[in-house]
């Protein structure tokens, strides 16, 4: 199937390290994903990520890298 073919619908969801992806719309997240409110085709919510995800660096390795600053 072609992509620009693709209807499926898909939600942005984030993980307890803020790392995103996207996962079908229609389906639950896996465990340890919440989804953040952002729905649309796959190039939209891609577009959103891709905003919003400015450091690919996991959240607890950000707050190590903070603390060894601080010390």
């Amino acid at each position: 199937m072609d992509e620009d073919e693709d209807k499926t619908i898909f939600d942005v969801v984030i993980n307890h390290e803020e790392q995103y992806s996207i996962w079908p719309a229609a389906s639950e997240p896996p465990a340890g994903w919440s989804r953040v409110g952002k729905t649309g085709a796959k190039a939209e919510c891609l577009a959103f990520i891709n905003t919003v995800w400015t450091d690919m660096r996991p959240l607890s390795l950000r707050r190590a890298m903070a603390g060894d600053r601080q010390g």
